[in-house]
């Protein structure tokens, strides 16, 4: 049993995974895929929504991986996410960009597994530690964080609260800038950053405690 007692979108899981597992999305290349794809698949195009599935699967599993037991769960909650935007098309409204609002919808789709029933767990360390060198511009704190050993950082991570967590895994992880990282939370891109700068010290901090 899935996380979900009818999964429509598991016939989406079946296309092909990309060879590069979703390093370019991050990047202008790969969001301006993410934002060709839908255009054609709102359009009308199946071809549309199947490429927009490819090319935005990478990031939205390694978002719900983060927060979900399995694979095989992570991969419903991404065709589930596809699923659901396929309904949402025509009330989309051009802004931060179509991965937000995909991640978005990622995000309502992992809180509603929780409360029917799943176990919606921390987020897993492991995935974020896995591209913490990715952060942003070479601050104090994004060094600090670079230079770090996977075991501390991954025992510093865990000590931040939730909100960090997930607020640090959108930047790194996922790989949204603060615009699209508010769109997400429902806050301004500045609060964001004041945030990020702020869970950064923290991490700074529990790294240099555990020196």
């Amino acid at each position: 049993m899935t996380i979900f007692d009818v999964a429509p979108g598991r016939v989406i899981a079946t296309l092909p995974r990309p060879a590069w597992e979703g390093e370019v999305v991050g990047s202008d290349e790969g969001r301006e895929a993410v934002e060709r794809a839908f255009e054609q698949a709102r359009a009308g195009s199946a071809e549309g929504w199947a490429e927009l599935y490819v090319v935005a699967r990478p990031q939205l599993f390694r978002f719900a991986r983060l927060r979900l037991a399995s694979d095989e769960q992570a991969e419903d909650a991404v065709s589930e996410t596809i699923v659901r935007a396929m309904g949402a098309a025509e009330r989309y409204r051009a802004g931060s960009g179509v991965l937000a609002w995909l991640v978005g919808i990622c995000r309502n789709v992992l809180h509603e597994a929780h409360r029917s029933g799943s176990r919606l767990q921390s987020v897993d360390p492991a995935g974020f530690v896995e591209r913490a060198t990715a952060v942003g511009d070479a601050g104090p704190a994004e060094q600090a964080v670079s230079r770090s050993e996977a075991g501390s950082l991954r025992e510093a991570f865990a000590l931040l609260s939730d909100t960090e967590q997930e607020l640090l895994s959108l930047r790194v992880v996922v790989g949204l800038d603060a615009e699209a990282v508010g769109a997400v939370l429902g806050k301004r891109p500045g609060a964001i950053r004041m945030a990020q700068s702020r869970a950064l010290d923290r991490l700074r901090g529990h790294l240099e405690e555990g020196s």
